[in-house]
């Protein structure tokens, strides 16, 4: 597919940045953006401040796109007498998916680690047929605990190890939540025209965590305008039902209506429908009825609250290492942000 960066966005995706932990995607941001923007700003907790202002913008009016840069990740607790590594999680995982999969334990030095767990061999009829939980796994580096304690100490952060590779129309990989977002943005702010508000693109930190990078950002910058950007669920998969389906890949990018933790301002909502109808851009609504994103945070946290939607990319296999987005509705993504940024002044806010 033409126009479309598989290099950055492998680059995005396998660069780690475990929540609190962002100083790596975030390096890898700032080198990206700092000449396509007027002024870049880290604050105190870690997001990148992406300002690119307007011509002419007398009423001062600021637009905030928020695109999270932290991946699920862990955190080492404990090193054992045999060198095996405890942790917790950062995020959300499903205990299941971590079965033989890969991570890189960021130490002095970055050291591969595989999550071990018992082996089904020496398992009784009664541990076969219980529910995984985090806690049955432990990290094996193949040292032992001398060896270890010379790189790894307790509260190095841990990511997952697994590369991009393009799969069909699709690309597939650890982190497509959200790093995908951090594209879209990055894309954007390329190819971004004549705007008529000021732009704040803010890379945000910690929202796997709780939002906690957009509730800082959002209370500084004070937006009146907030578009999140984030991946959402694609359950078009053997068994699922229509309404359970959220969005499909291929279907376009997604208008977000609604998730747990935000019901989208009805203008932005029907703004962005107009927008994509008018630039003919593939467009799916979304109703999310669990999980949040940045969205709560920008519509909320600024002092007199903002107009706020979000744009969604659909996703399969969310907060797996095997997360999987089609390349179209990325594209689609990225040409629908900029059509809103670009128009904001054009729609009736008072109705």
């Amino acid at each position: 597919m033409k126009n479309f960066n598989i290099e950055l966005l492998s680059k995005i995706c396998e660069t780690p940045g475990a929540p609190g932990h962002e100083k790596r995607i975030r390096d890898l941001v700032i080198s990206e953006v700092k000449s396509l923007v007027d002024e870049v700003e880290v604050d105190n907790l870690g997001n990148v401040h992406a300002i690119k202002r307007a011509k002419s913008n007398p009423e001062g009016k600021k637009v905030m796109v928020a695109a999270h840069m932290d991946e699920i990740g862990f955190m080492v607790t404990h090193i054992d007498d045999n060198g095996f590594l405890r942790f917790t999680t950062l995020g959300g995982f499903d205990p299941k998916t971590l079965t033989a999969q890969r991570v890189i334990v960021h130490g002095k030095k970055d050291v591969i680690g595989v999550m071990g767990s018992k082996p089904i061999h020496v398992m009784s009829t009664e541990e076969r047929n219980k529910v995984s939980k985090t806690t049955d796994y432990f990290i094996d580096l193949g040292m032992d605990k001398k060896e270890v304690e010379k790189i790894v100490s307790v509260g190095d952060a841990v990511t997952r190890e697994r590369g991009l590779i393009e799969m069909g129309d699709c690309v597939n990989c650890k982190s497509i939540d959200n790093r995908v977002s951090v594209f879209v943005l990055v894309e954007a702010l390329k190819t971004l025209r004549d705007h008529p508000y000021d732009v704040y693109a803010v890379f945000t930190v910690q929202e796997e965590v709780g939002l906690r990078g957009a509730n800082v950002a959002s209370h500084k910058i004070n937006p009146d305008f907030g578009i999140a950007l984030d991946t959402t669920i694609a359950f078009d998969l053997p068994g699922a039902q229509e309404h359970e389906k959220v969005t499909s890949l291929g279907a376009g990018t997604a208008i977000k209506v609604l998730d747990a933790m935000t019901i989208c301002d009805y203008r932005m909502v029907e703004f962005m429908k107009q927008t994509a109808d008018r630039n003919s851009i593939k467009w799916q609504p979304e109703i999310l009825t669990a999980g949040g994103t940045d969205t709560a945070g920008l519509q909320r946290m600024g002092k007199n609250g903002a107009i706020a939607g979000a744009i969604s990319i659909p996703t399969r296999n969310l907060h797996q290492v095997i997360e999987m987005a089609h390349k179209q509705d990325i594209l689609d993504s990225v040409q629908l942000l900029n059509a809103c940024l670009e128009t904001l002044d054009k729609y009736n806010w008072g109705h």
